[in-house]
């Protein structure tokens, strides 16, 4: 190869590097491991389809009986239009910088919806095969869907007429994020999958509670109720997805305690962790930071759910396991009060915060 060759290559490379970066998470993800359920087990979930037919599908509603995003917004073909979004924007001006940008980090994660129906069809014995899979894990996951996408909908237009916060920016923070995926750490195996889905689902469900919480504290009612609205679905989502991890443990004890245990150890990744917005690497962290302070979801928040399932799936009471399954049910069920050990800390780390600024609401200072 001669050395005008080599140069040719080298530029080459270089501008492939250039052309993958902006599609690439803004971090490293873990080391990718795949298809780590043995494939005899793919028949548990092929005998499980009758029950998800009658446990899981009863959690879905029929799309009729389901609100819409525009129940709760101004009427744009109504001759009071005017006067509706006047009064929004009357009421958004109560609402201090840190809480939008809690309430925008929410509606970014919900807006990445397309990653978490991709992550849940890459799980082995309960994907939609087709698109259009008639079985009940695949009527599951698209109903589920598309109950979800009323979410990022809703909190998307709500924020917009707002004028509170730069769409623009948060516009492309959604698009990177999707483009980057999420790293879940759910290796195709449907029991950590839906391990990851019940501990989310019901974090989800606490932090729109809180964003309830707080836009009733400053008066805003109309998003009092959206935010609440949200959370209640969180809350019936959540229901289901821990039914089947309670009929996994019915099933196969050991192995879905050996699922549980592992899923701590590697802890829960938040669904937008590889959010980012063109400029700060740690976008993700710092929106944690703000949700943190201002109660919205926090490491107490996370013992707590740990806690929950620990009793709703009454891990304690497990009896019959291998000496790996007893070590994973005391680990497990001692982690909480370890998690709040740390959470203290945490809070006194956070008295010495910085203040930074936010693309989301135009470069506006807020504390960490």
């Amino acid at each position: 190869m001669t050395d005008v060759e080599g140069d040719v290559i080298v530029n080459c490379l270089r501008e492939a590097e250039k052309l993958k970066k902006p599609f690439t998470p803004p971090r490293e993800v873990h080391v990718q491991v795949t298809h780590s359920m043995p494939p005899e087990k793919i028949e548990i979930f092929k005998s499980m389809e009758n029950w998800a037919e009658e446990n899981l599908l009863i959690h879905l509603k029929p799309v009729e009986k389901c609100w819409q995003p525009q129940d709760f917004l101004p009427d744009p073909a109504s001759e009071g239009f005017h006067e509706q979004l006047k009064e929004l924007r009357q009421r958004a001006k109560e609402i201090p910088d840190d809480h939008y940008v809690a309430l925008v980090g929410d509606m970014i994660t919900e807006e990445a919806l397309p990653t978490y129906q991709t992550m849940l069809n890459t799980l082995d014995g309960v994907r939609d095969e087709t698109g259009a899979s008639p079985t009940s894990w695949a009527i599951w996951t698209r109903a589920w869907t598309a109950e979800e996408n009323r979410h990022g909908d809703l909190l998307n237009k709500y924020l917009y007429l707002t004028g509170r916060v730069d769409m623009r920016a948060i516009e492309k923070t959604i698009q990177y994020l999707i483009g980057s995926g999420m790293d879940p750490r759910t290796e195709n195996h449907p029991y950590l999958g839906f391990i990851y889905t019940s501990f989310q689902e019901r974090a989800t469900f606490i932090s729109h509670g809180n964003t309830a919480r707080l836009a009733k504290e400053h008066g805003d009612l109309k998003l009092a109720q959206i935010c609440g609205i949200i959370a209640s679905d969180e809350k019936r989502h959540e229901t289901a997805y821990t039914k089947i991890v309670e009929k996994l443990f019915e099933i196969d004890p050991n192995g879905t305690l050996l699922g549980f245990a592992d899923m701590m150890k590697k802890k829960i990744a938040m669904p937008a962790h590889l959010m980012y917005d063109g400029r700060d690497d740690n976008l993700f962290d710092h929106f944690s930071a703000v949700a943190q302070r201002l109660g919205v979801y926090t490491a107490r928040d996370y013992a707590d759910i740990l806690e929950f399932l620990v009793g709703r799936w009454q891990v304690e009471k497990l009896t019959g396991l291998s000496s790996e399954g007893q070590k994973a049910q005391d680990y497990v069920c001692s982690l909480p009060p370890r998690i709040r050990r740390l959470e203290e800390r945490a809070r006194e780390r956070a008295k010495q915060a910085p203040t930074i600024p936010f693309s989301w609401i135009f470069d506006r200072q807020v504390m960490l």
